[in-house]
């Protein structure tokens, strides 16, 4: 009897510790980034019509999947002259997105510091965007439903594709 209310016990305190050490995007954008790029969700962003996507995630990434129309700019090799040189207009919206949403918030800054106005971050990024069910894209345009995720780690975080690390 002693022995079964000890695994009890025991058990008792391990299920909230285990049940934390699952990583949430939302504890995720909580400890890495500092909301200095305002989040857009995937409701508001369905909504908009006129905006530029910039996929800030590597190029191997977005040769796996991508959201329609995105422009890949990177992140280690992010140069914000192809950015200046496609968008312009430093009122333009554009909304950054990577896997969950820490290195666009980061690419996010750089155009805040190159003057553009109007930019958002999309929460979750592509695996909240694949997580509920829409269309991602291959490097050929053609509808996948694959997603990078980097390594077994991060893939806990996407529920609804095929992942590929």
């Amino acid at each position: 009897m002693i022995k079964k209310l000890t695994l009890l016990f025991y058990l008792f305190l391990l299920v909230p510790l285990l049940s934390t050490a699952q990583p949430t995007i939302k504890k995720l954008l909580k400890k890495h980034n500092k909301e200095s790029i305002p989040y857009i969700t995937l409701d508001s962003l369905l909504t908009k019509k006129e905006y530029v996507l910039l996929d800030t995630r590597e190029e191997k990434e977005y040769n796996v999947s991508h959201i329609k129309d995105a422009i890949c700019v990177g992140y280690d090799f992010f140069n914000i002259e192809k950015v200046t040189s496609t968008i312009k207009n430093k009122d333009t919206e554009i909304v950054v997105y990577c896997s969950i949403g820490i290195r666009s918030e980061d690419i996010g800054e750089k155009l805040a510091a190159a003057g553009y106005t109007n930019i958002k971050n999309l929460y979750g990024g592509i695996f909240e965007w694949k997580n509920k069910n829409n269309p991602v894209y291959s490097k050929d345009s053609l509808e996948t439903n694959k997603i990078h995720t980097h390594s077994k780690y991060w893939s806990k975080l996407v529920t609804n594709a095929e992942k590929i690390y």
